[in-house]
């Protein structure tokens, strides 16, 4: 009886270290895409002329961030959905600096539910329901968080990432226009 006891620690130990790589799945198809789709965004003038602007910092409620999002209204309304238009950016600030660190696709409820029968899905993500009345003042909407430039060790999807922190942000410090991105 003792032989089977070492051979079942190591392989209790080995689904122990797999586990923790199963929650990260960067490299997955999605993951993948939105880098290649989004890497024009790391340049947060990029975000600006293509319809994109800035609402405060956002710190979690248990530690970490989601940082300074850069959102696109139109896109946000549209009811649809497309890995290569986010509707929004996240960015950290950083050293005067804004690092992009993720993306957030959002989609009115009420938009995505008349036209489908079903919750929204991106490359196979199921997106998470958000209720209102609730932080940002809209209606109630479908969000998926991906992301794709930062390691979030809580997982790639899930909403706020303790590696991201709002402390280099200060109000009037995002770019709003391409002007100011040029400063």
């Amino acid at each position: 009886m003792n032989t089977f006891r070492l051979p079942l620690s190591f392989a209790l130990l080995s689904m122990l270290a797999v586990g923790p790589a199963l929650a990260d799945v960067s490299g997955s198809p999605l993951v993948d895409h939105v880098r290649a789709a989004n890497d024009r965004f790391k340049d947060v003038a990029v975000a600006v002329a293509e319809g994109y602007g800035p609402i405060p910092c956002a710190s979690g409620p248990q530690g970490g961030a989601m940082g300074i999002h850069y959102v696109n209204g139109d896109l946000v309304g549209d009811g649809k959905l497309d890995a290569s238009r986010p509707e929004a950016l996240m960015y950290e600030p950083k050293g005067g600096k804004l690092e992009l660190v993720g993306v957030e696709y959002i989609v009115i409820a009420a938009a995505w539910d008349a036209a489908n029968k079903t919750p929204p899905t991106l490359m196979g993500q199921l997106f998470h329901y958000n209720s209102s009345p609730n932080r940002y003042g809209i209606p109630a909407y479908y969000a998926l968080h991906v992301w794709a430039w930062r390691h979030n060790p809580h997982g790639v999807l899930v909403d706020w990432n303790p590696k991201v922190s709002c402390d280099g942000y200060s109000t009037g410090a995002a770019p709003r226009s391409a002007a100011d991105v040029r400063k």
